[in-house]
């Protein structure tokens, strides 16, 4: 078999509080196999373990440290130590407690030979192997959980959905459940920096074969030995190569990982960021919502995404959690449902700044029964043509406002702004916000090309009583306003029938034949998604709703910024708000009545 025929692994009972089995071989059934690093705690007899499995691209034996090494040096100390990797659990504390844990590269990188191809359908089947093969070892009590970030955690939902043998519960923190909705194409548009960046700066680096990883503290060097160049290159598929020659979810990149969150029955707690507003935020609310598990549980948490992961009573949330399912130990009331309430949210109130964990905790929490939250009262804040937000619609005859995309020089405004009067009083927002615009583009004066099509991209920001914005946490430590959203104008159809559209959630299929003509002059009346959020707005502060061509402020690493899918020639041109009888601009906010 493949583990024996490429077996180079070592087992280490003496340095560590656990037992260390490196580069363990697990076979897979199309004949191939890759490497794990086993973790297992010390016992006197043949004891049996629950076991928590990652698989992923960005290296088992790649220290925290040396991956990125500012974020490490502000991790929780008890999860400083020599087997600690990004965005994983880590082995000392879990071995401790009596969990296996399982870490694998995946197919391509590190250890394990083959094709790098990032959240692929193979990466799906084979994490799914890796489950089933784990559940089965004479060290495991047949039961695995399924705990990391991000990537960790996006793999997660696809995995519970094909229900492998052995899973028992799943933690995705902070982990999309939808590669084009949640990752790669906002509203339609190419987010393509971000994960440009994390495939050059932390999967590329990592490829199986890749020659001088030891001597770049990337792990170690390949077992079987360096390959060439040229075969480096056949065994890559760029992240994004995919999505941007797919701009549907019926193009085969995206087809070939779709899947039913109806299918997940396996209970499951999801790790939602407010401030994940790019990439860690409606995965993780719409997986929950959508999920078929029976026991299900939400919680939200503000911070850069790597650390809370590992605050301590973030921890034993985790391990309280998967000790109910993987060990029978329910301290809480998970295994009983309607034991704990569903949905634990954190508040947003107060400036406390940003990217600031201490300051953070001010934050309070509280529990939920459902989401969205029953109680809520929709309630539009209108815009008007004067750049305001008021609770009343205004009555202005036909006016329009105007702003630019890809102008330039000094009468070249990229967005606008629209500032509601200072709150009367102390208003909690918590939920889903649609914003619905009658939008229009044309030529510009002089222009040589003709626009035939217009990107939409909406921010919301709250600003306090002294005039000072507000900022969050965003998913790196950048300043981040409440909420974003975005829409492609020619992929505005909403599908009214599908059973998930909301009057507060419109719901788009983005196939191919859903495509809408964009013509110059033409008004079209669009409903943008702006990302579930909360936010406590007190007396005398107030909200700002920008609308832009470009990407606005507080993206952080994830633009929208490639020129093969944001051509000028089909974009530049002059933007427009329309105002009147027939035109409709308003926000809808999701208020909690009764707010503490």
């Amino acid at each position: 078999m493949a583990s024996q025929t490429h077996d180079a692994s070592t087992v280490d009972t003496t340095s560590y509080p656990y037992i260390f089995e490196k580069n363990v071989s697990v076979p897979l059934t199309n004949g191939s196999f890759i490497r794990c690093n086993i973790y297992r705690p010390k016992t006197s007899g043949p004891g049996k373990h629950p076991v928590l499995a990652t698989y992923g691209p960005y290296g088992k034996d790649v220290h925290y440290q040396y991956f990125n090494g500012p974020s490490y040096a502000e991790v929780n100390a008890d999860h400083k130590t020599e087997h600690s990797a990004w965005e994983t659990p880590t082995p000392s504390y879990w071995t401790k407690h009596g969990y296996v844990v399982v870490r694998a590269d995946e197919t391509g990188t590190g250890q394990s030979p083959g094709i790098i191809n990032f959240l692929s359908a193979a990466t799906i089947d084979c994490f799914c192997e890796l489950i089933e093969w784990a559940s089965e070892q004479a060290w495991s009590n047949g039961k695995v959980g399924l705990l990391g970030i991000s990537y960790f955690g996006a793999t997660q939902w696809q995995v519970a959905a094909r229900r492998p043998k052995g899973l028992a519960a799943i933690v995705p923190w902070e982990g999309f459940s939808d590669f084009y909705r949640d990752a790669t194409r906002h509203g339609g548009i190419l987010c393509n920096a971000g994960i440009d960046t994390i495939w050059k700066r932390q999967i590329g680096p990592n490829q199986y074969g890749l020659p001088g990883r030891a001597a770049q503290n990337r792990g170690d060097d390949t077992i079987e030995g360096s390959l060439s160049e040229a075969d480096l290159a056949m065994n890559r598929v760029g992240a994004m190569d995919g999505p941007r020659e797919d701009h549907f979810r019926n193009g085969v990149r995206y087809a070939s990982v779709n899947y039913n969150l109806e299918d997940i029955q396996v209970p499951l707690l999801s790790v939602a960021n407010w401030g994940g507003i790019m990439l860690h935020l409606r995965g993780n609310v719409q997986g929950y919502t959508h999920a078929g598990s029976e026991l299900k549980y939400l919680r939200f948490i503000v911070g850069r995404h790597d650390l809370p992961f590992y605050y301590a009573e973030e921890v034993e949330v985790q391990r309280s959690f998967l000790d109910a399912f993987l060990l029978g130990q329910d301290r809480e009331g998970w295994t009983r449902k309607g034991a704990l309430p569903p949905v634990d949210l954190i508040l947003r109130k107060g400036n406390v700044g940003y990217n600031d964990p201490q300051a953070e905790r001010k934050f309070q929490r509280r529990k939920e029964n459902e989401w969205p939250i029953a109680r809520t009262q929709y309630t539009p804040l209108f815009l008007d043509p004067d750049e305001g937000l008021s609770w009343t619609k205004p009555t202005d005859s036909m006016r329009k406002v105007e702003y630019h995309a890809f102008g330039d020089g000094d009468d070249c405004h990229p967005s606008v702004s629209f500032t509601s009067a200072p709150f009367e009083s102390e208003t909690e927002i918590t939920g889903h916000i649609v914003v619905r615009l009658s939008v229009s583009m044309s030529r510009r004066r002089w222009q040589s090309t003709t626009p035939s099509d217009m990107d939409l991209f909406l921010s919301l920001r709250h600003i306090a009583s002294s005039g000072e914005e507000v900022f969050y946490t965003g998913t790196t430590g950048e300043p981040a306003p409440v909420t974003k959203g975005s829409l492609r104008v020619s992929l505005r159809r909403t599908n009214h029938q599908h059973p998930w559209h909301r009057p507060w959630l419109p719901h788009r299929d983005y196939l191919s034949t859903d495509v809408l003509p964009v013509i110059p002059n033409e008004v079209y009346t669009v409903d943008v998604e702006l990302w579930p959020t909360n936010v406590v707005v007190q007396r005398g502060e107030r909200l700002v709703l920008d609308v832009g061509a470009s990407e606005l402020a507080g993206s952080g690493l994830f633009q929208h910024d490639d020129p093969s899918d944001r051509p000028e020639t089909v974009f530049k041109g002059n933007n427009y708000v329309h105002f009147g009888a027939n035109h409709d601009n308003w926000i809808s906010l999701p208020v909690i009545p009764n707010s503490t």
